[in-house]
């Protein structure tokens, strides 16, 4: 009897021993899951505060060269009234092709053009709908549906808007207030012979101290 129970208490002390290190293990396991989710939300949060200032960098440079500039040009379109709503045709709920438009007023000594839309009212800040750049200064007029791609014959070479691609993206806002959208005219002394497919920031760096003058057109869209 006293040998059973000397086995009984070594098998006791044991599985003692077996839980406490598995308690343990569990632990440890349960911290390095903490540590890792901790370590990801720190790379999330970084990235993103990266991403938003080199983002916001662009749009501050946006704000600044107009307020630098002389408002002379006049831009219109024949389907779009300065103040009015813009046709549905022309968002993100319809056709969510680009607007023909046109432009006067302009320098003698012009070399080219900068075609920019963007919404100041996002509740990220200004998101650019549409860069559009090295435009001749023979050109004072584009039609209506100008293609997603980067290079328009004659006409142009199109960047990356805040929708990720390249080209025209129309107004889509989130449900609530009218947004306004402001078509943006700048004419440039110089024709920078940009490649394709740049962001707004990059144009911008290229062009500044070269706009002469500009001109906008604003309409508004909400859902």
């Amino acid at each position: 009897m006293i040998i059973g129970s000397k086995w009984c208490c070594r098998l006791s002390f044991s599985l003692n021993i077996n839980l406490e290190y598995r308690e343990i293990f569990l632990i440890v396991k349960r911290r390095r899951v903490l540590f890792f989710v901790i370590v990801v939300v720190i790379l999330i949060l970084v990235v993103g505060v990266f991403m938003y200032f080199l983002t916001t960098k662009s749009k501050v440079n946006l704000i600044e060269i107009l307020q630098a500039s002389n408002k002379e040009l006049v831009i219109k379109s024949p389907v779009l009234t300065p103040g009015q709503d813009i046709p549905v045709k022309y968002t993100c709920d319809g056709d969510d092709i680009s607007p023909p438009l046109m432009w006067s007023n302009y320098p003698d000594n012009t070399k080219s053009f900068l075609l920019i839309m963007y919404d100041p009212d996002a509740p990220g800040g200004l998101f650019i709908h549409w860069v559009l750049y090295d435009i001749p200064s023979s050109i004072n007029s584009i039609s209506e549906n100008i293609p997603k791609k980067e290079v328009i014959e004659g006409v142009g070479k199109q960047g990356i808007n805040d929708f990720g691609y390249i080209g025209y993206g129309g107004p889509c806002p989130p449900p609530g207030s009218k947004h306004r959208y402001i078509f943006v005219i700048l004419a440039l002394d110089v024709k920078p012979n940009l490649p394709p497919g740049l962001s707004l920031n990059k144009v911008l760096e290229e062009v500044h101290g070269r706009v002469l003058a500009y001109g906008e057109l604003m309409v508004y869209y909400g859902r």
